[in-house]
């Protein structure tokens, strides 16, 4: 399914969005926009011009993440498991199927991922980057998975969407559930949605 084209500017500030930042656990019952998953898409793994830079820097451009979407409530989007494919800025299908329930549970019980009307889910294939930098390329491959969350949380908090870093869960057990590829170790959750109660910042 193709994205509409992210947004390159807004009223919004850089500066405002790193003051209101917040983990938010709580999310509002109501689907997130088309418009709004392309802009978190973007954030997170966008691609800059045509040599494949991308929104987050990556250690030798080696680029090991790879994100996925698991849609419960997202506007003109079926339940299901999603790659974001980044190079043509669309989502392709994995997997039909509402998976939060069971992500929240491979997630410890956390009912966040199970309530939230969508999560992302950063996954990496560690090999793209150990490949060149041996062990030490574990470590650039994490920190990599933060630059790409913390642009999440940002993009989230312009568009007045709320969002939380999950680092608790059995990695195995996803795996399992979304049936994911043999290369690709979850890092992140994060799930999605609209705040609970519209909270005005000036």
């Amino acid at each position: 399914m193709k994205l509409p084209l992210p947004r390159l500017d807004s009223q919004f500030s850089l500066e405002k969005a790193i003051n209101n930042r917040r983990s938010i656990r709580g999310y509002a019952d109501i689907p997130v926009t088309l418009a709004d998953i392309s802009q978190l898409l973007w954030a997170a793994q966008g691609i800059l011009e045509p040599t494949g830079t991308r929104t987050v820097p990556s250690a030798g451009a080696t680029y090991p993440l790879d994100l996925f979407m698991v849609a419960g409530k997202v506007e003109a989007i079926p339940h299901g498991l999603y790659e974001y494919a980044n190079r043509s800025h669309d989502i392709v299908l994995v997997t039909e199927g509402d998976y939060r329930q069971a992500l929240s549970k491979a997630a410890l019980g956390q009912t966040i991922i199970e309530d939230a009307p969508l999560s992302l889910l950063f996954t990496a294939n560690y090999e793209r980057t150990t490949r060149r930098y041996g062990e030490r390329g574990i470590r650039y491959v994490q920190m990599e998975a933060g630059h790409a969350a913390q642009n999440v949380y940002l993009q989230a908090t312009a568009l007045g969407l709320g969002t939380v870093v999950v680092g608790a869960f059995d990695e195995a057990a996803i795996i399992r559930v979304l049936r994911l590829p043999a290369a690709a170790r979850p890092l992140y959750i994060m799930p999605v949605g609209k705040l609970v109660q519209e909270t005005q910042f000036e």
